[in-house]
């Protein structure tokens, strides 16, 4: 057989082609990019089919990966190189704060300059961080430790100094996403400083009219504001036509651009402390943008970004293709599924809802027994970051839903099933895992993918009427769930509260976390804020007073926009909270109250570790009960109060659940 030289030419391309494909970086370099993207030895090693010993060879050097994990792996890593850049060599080593000073003196990090005519700092800036902290004498104080002199007196040059002379911003979270932008927060100084009030008169719209100085003067200068506009989160960019963004980011902190509800007292930290626990967040989360709902759900599309460049073989143009399991463009609800206010809920009947919400049930007072009313203590558990939990591995909807008439139930399909549950039996001392309020069903109603999947895995098989599927599935929330878990662990780690503790050591520790460091307490309540506005984001009501019902509104538009996936995560958290709770039953432990992620039990004494059983061999927590520690899932003690004060409690009709964690706690948990 003979060879034309095309032939040959293209087989040796394909083969230089292949080596480029499958090279691999050095191996502390494979270990730095794996621990950098937060995955661990066993979860690339089980991703790969391989052993974790495997992974710990080809990160030492000891043996190379073989096809055909060989390819797979470089892929993995090729993926992470542009998301996690190596330091510079020439990076300075963090420096301590240093002092405030006032602008008379001159240094080479100074910008007195006027801004250059080259093009703004490229986007892969990690210089100094993703942030900065201004003060209103000329300070800005950087997550990294250090300070720049910051001569600018308008808004216009806040802008241009923080583009071309602050080496501000981070790196993108997915190959296809984009970098973030430059942060700059105000603090109350720099507010007034910049000609802007401390407070925003329009409480309404929390925005600047558009003929405040501040904003005509940006208009002047060429720049513009999103449709939010000047509030307490205003974005001001300039349209370009090359691939450099312009785009700062301010956060105005007078104006409560950081509640105290998400992230505790950090608005009262001193510039340098509120610079370091933003980057902190900043670098485990992501650079903020908006309230911590807001970031959730911002995170979301940043770690699963709809489009990709997908070049065109005909023509040789590029064109945005789609992302494999992201949410790529706007769906509408199936008709249970719509909250009231949508155009698809008008004249719906109150029987035709999705009704997939948290617990919050109370067992009735008359079947407390007389063992359980002569115990001391009610004592409180919480599940850790429990929405967060439930997003791992859930399979949720990714195309438009469509509609079927006596489907056979598939709990690997998402969507929701009108199905009759009223005839499966319950234990009054348990809430049911049906509804939210706990009571059993009296008749057919709508359930989420988890919630009939759970009546199943009970032993039970309800055949659905009718379900509104989507066919189009993935595990969108996974990365989401990754990175905010080890957001959390990292955070609760910096506060005393690792994972190698066991139960006694953990409850001791979680009894002085939060004050530890009031910097990393704020990042954990942020974190934890995330996780359910996030959640919350996915289905996003009407906001003002002015909106019609059946009239659309602006959330719908985004892809984000998603009340199945809210309806999913609640639904499997909620099952699984009911799965630990009815294995604890079978060994005679009931609940007295249930309220989303909260339960309490009467025990003996005022730990859990006086209820929660252990096996008898090993000492070790019986398998499907309640766990100590600090992972998503696990539980952590919430409080301690009388049995006489719980049981008072619910013969007025209360839950002990929703009061557990009070001043009066014999010992508070977080």
């Amino acid at each position: 057989m003979t060879y034309e030289q095309p032939d040959l030419f293209a087989a040796v391309d394909a083969l230089l082609a292949q080596a480029e494909l499958d090279a691999l970086p050095d191996p502390h370099e494979r270990r730095r990019l794996r621990e950098a993207a937060g995955v661990d030895e066993q979860q690339l090693a089980a991703t790969l089919r391989v052993s974790t010993q495997d992974v710990e060879a080809w990160e030492s050097g000891r043996a190379q990966p073989r096809p055909p994990q060989r390819a797979a792996y470089a892929r993995f890593l090729d993926a992470l190189a542009p998301l996690h850049p190596p330091a510079p060599a020439h990076a300075p080593a963090p420096q301590a704060p240093a002092a405030p000073r006032k602008p008379a003196a001159t240094n080479p990090t100074s910008a007195q300059a006027p801004a250059p005519a080259h093009p703004a700092v490229p986007a892969q800036r990690a210089g100094h961080g993703p942030l900065a902290v201004l003060d209103g004498d000329e300070n800005a104080y950087l997550s990294d430790g250090t300070t720049l002199h910051c001569p600018a007196t308008t808004l216009s040059e806040l802008v241009n100094f923080t583009l071309h002379h602050t080496h501000l911003g981070a790196s993108r979270l997915h190959r296809y996403g984009k970098d973030a932008d430059p942060l700059i927060v105000l603090t109350a100084s720099a507010t007034t400083r910049f000609g802007l009030p401390l407070l925003l008169e329009d409480r309404r719209s929390l925005r600047l009219p558009d003929d405040h100085p501040a904003v005509t003067e940006l208009d002047r200068e060429g720049w513009q504001l999103t449709q939010r506009g000047f509030g307490p989160w205003p974005r001001i960019y300039r349209p370009t036509s090359s691939r450099q963004r312009q785009c700062v980011q301010l956060a105005i902190l007078p104006w409560e651009a950081f509640e105290a509800r998400s992230w505790d007292n950090i608005a009262s930290f001193p510039p340098a402390q509120l610079a370091q626990a933003l980057g902190d967040y900043a670098h485990r989360v992501l650079t903020p943008r908006g309230s911590t709902a807001v970031n959730g759900q911002e995170l979301m599309t940043a770690l699963r970004p709809p489009t990709r460049p997908v070049k065109d073989p005909a023509t040789g143009t590029w064109h945005p293709g789609h992302v494999p399991g992201s949410l790529t463009a706007p769906r509408p609800p199936a008709p249970p599924e719509a909250p009231a206010e949508h155009p698809t809920a008008i004249d719906r009947h109150d029987s035709d809802v999705l009704d997939e919400e948290a617990y919050d049930w109370v067992r009735d007072p008359d079947l407390i027994s007389e063992r359980e009313s002569a115990q001391p203590f009610a004592v409180g558990l919480d599940i850790n970051t429990a929405f967060l939990a439930a997003t791992n591995g859930l399979t949720v909807g990714l195309g438009p839903a469509t509609h079927v008439s006596r489907p056979d139930f598939d709990p690997k399909t998402p969507g929701c099933w009108l199905a009759d549950l009223s005839h499966i039996p319950q234990d009054p001392r348990l809430p049911s895992p049906f509804t939210p309020d706990g009571h059993p069903p009296q008749q057919p109603a709508w359930y989420a993918t988890p919630t009939l999947a759970y009546a199943y895995e009970l032993g039970f098989s309800p055949e659905p009427l009718q379900a509104w599927i989507r066919r189009e599935s993935g595990p969108y929330l996974s990365p989401w769930y990754t990175h905010l878990r080890n957001a959390y662990v990292q955070t609760m780690a910096e506060l005393g509260v690792t994972t190698d503790l066991d139960a006694a050591q953990y409850l001791d520790a979680m009894t002085r976390h939060t004050q530890q460091d009031s910097g990393q307490a704020a990042v954990l309540r942020a974190i934890k804020a995330t996780v359910k506005g996030g959640i919350g984001k996915l289905r996003e009501r009407p906001q003002g007073a002015h909106h019609q019902p059946g009239q659309p509104w602006p959330a719908l538009d985004r892809p984000t926009w998603r009340p199945d996936i809210r309806a999913a995560v609640i639904s499997k958290a909620r099952t699984n909270m009911h799965r630990k709770i009815q294995k604890l039953a079978a060994v005679g432990h009931y609940p007295l109250a249930v309220l989303s992620d909260c339960v309490v039990y009467p025990s003996d004494g005022p730990s859990p570790l006086d209820f929660l059983p252990l096996m008898p061999d090993t000492g070790l927590p019986l398998p499907g009960t309640f766990r100590l520690g600090v992972s998503p899932g696990m539980a952590k003690h919430e409080g301690t109060q009388p049995m006489s004060w719980a049981a008072a409690l619910l013969r007025e009709g209360g839950n002990p659940a929703r009061h557990i964690h009070g001043p009066d706690a014999v010992q508070q948990g977080e």
